[in-house]
């Protein structure tokens, strides 16, 4: 097969890594992909949200299989495009899409599925989203409804923070996706991820996966995008998954199905579980990153397989072939993230780090130039590793860390401390 990947960053690296492995790939191209993948596979540059464009290139390049990395495209409907020009897809439908691209969209599905999560409020006006505040108190979370590349969401510890983050939100600090916020109460407990394929009918868990959200060690400081995550995550035990799988994620997918936007694709269902019970803090229309890398580094080659089934209808017949095993990952990113950092530095010392079946640095925000790779994100690399156990994981993925030669950046030391604790 000749397999396309839409994006750039250490999700799609990850990705493409997994897919390099099974030898039903006969060529691999990534747009617009980074100096990591370009190691790996062939990259090209083109507008990935546009399905035009997506699907000219295909076509001109004999793709047998398109897997979309981010959200962005799929929000702007490039599957549908895709699919239209009769190309196989991996990721789900823009109207399904919504799951991701609208926060209340995803509450009045919820309400229908009778799927337990946060009470919420949905607001177009700050005035009245402040008065739910001062009514309902804190601590709350105010998300942006729209797509704000995982920084939409302000968890306020106090009525002043969440009257500011509103301003923030309705002032622009989002772009359009702060134009309508959702506020939902504080939900307690401890957070993992969940990650499905489903093919329109069936539906398949494939692993679970612990982020750490916030910047600073002991999960301190503004949220990110991800510092770090580790797989599979104590908390969501074969009992809970269960569970999940039957409050929330099937009683979704069937009122997708009904509604006529059935969903195909990853879907990442963001958990929060206290006492056994997991009620559900919001859906991902993609792989999560960094927890994809952590989830390719345990899938390798059947990765492709699963995603090839779930393209094709097939889940009912697949399975998952799981080690009993452990594999983490440590973001490292740029002096300032998640503020105004730097680009431009110089990253050495990767050439002598192990690549293998344990061992991986999959790039995010970097770029080769004359021969050396360049910082150009906040997020710039995923140092991976695999092992029996988490402990011997994070040691292998930490000995990596200190392999790689870079002053402008930084990264937590802790990445793993609430299974390990």
């Amino acid at each position: 097969m000749n397999i396309l990947i839409l994006g750039s960053g250490g999700r799609e690296h990850a990705l493409a890594w997994a897919v390099m492995q099974n030898p039903k790939c006969d060529k691999l191209i990534v747009a617009p992909g980074n100096a990591g993948i370009a190691q790996i596979a062939d990259c090209a540059a083109f507008d990935i949200e546009d399905g035009g464009a997506v699907a000219n290139f295909a076509e001109e390049n004999a793709i047998d299989f398109v897997i979309i990395g981010p959200e962005a495209p799929l929000a702007a409907g490039v599957a549908d495009r895709l699919r239209e020009a009769g190309l196989l897809v991996f990721g789900p439908s823009e109207a399904a899409a919504k799951l991701e691209a609208s926060k209340s969209f995803t509450k009045e599905i919820c309400d229908a599925a009778n799927a337990p999560t946060a009470a919420y409020g949905h607001f177009t006006d700050a005035e009245a989203a402040k008065a739910h505040v001062r009514q309902h108190g804190a601590p709350t979370v105010v998300k942006a409804d729209g797509l704000a590349a995982g920084k939409g969401v302000i968890i306020a510890m106090s009525e002043a923070e969440a009257i500011d983050a509103i301003d923030d939100m309705f002032g622009g600090a989002f772009g359009g996706a702060g134009a309508e916020v959702v506020i939902e109460e504080f939900m307690e407990g401890e957070e993992a991820s969940l990650f499905v394929l489903v093919d329109g009918e069936d539906v398949l868990a494939i692993g679970s996966a612990q982020d750490h959200k916030r910047v600073g060690e002991g999960d301190t400081g503004p949220n990110t995008g991800g510092m770090g995550a580790y797989s599979p995550a104590p908390v969501l035990s074969a009992e809970i998954e269960a569970r999940a799988m039957k409050e929330i994620v099937k009683p979704t997918m069937k009122v997708m199905a009904e509604r006529g936007m059935p969903y195909q694709g990853v879907l990442y269902a963001g958990l929060m579980i206290k006492d056994g019970q997991p009620r559900l803090v919001e859906y991902n229309v993609r792989f999560g990153d960094p927890e994809c890398q952590v989830l390719m580094m345990r899938l390798g080659a059947q990765a492709l397989d699963l995603m090839q089934a779930a393209a094709e209808g097939r889940l009912g017949e697949a399975q998952v072939n799981w080690a009993d095993d452990h594999a983490i990952t440590v973001v490292m990113a740029a002096a300032g993230y998640p503020g105004s950092y730097e680009k431009g530095s110089e990253i050495k010392g990767l050439d002598t780090l192990p690549e293998d079946s344990s061992n991986m640095v999959f790039h995010a925000g970097t770029k080769a130039e004359d021969g050396k790779v360049l910082a150009i994100g906040g997020r710039v690399l995923n140092v991976t590793a695999r092992g029996d156990t988490l402990q011997e994981a994070r040691d292998r993925a930490y000995a990596m860390v200190d392999g790689v030669d870079w002053p402008q950046g930084f990264f937590r030391r802790d990445i793993g401390w609430r299974a390990l604790k």
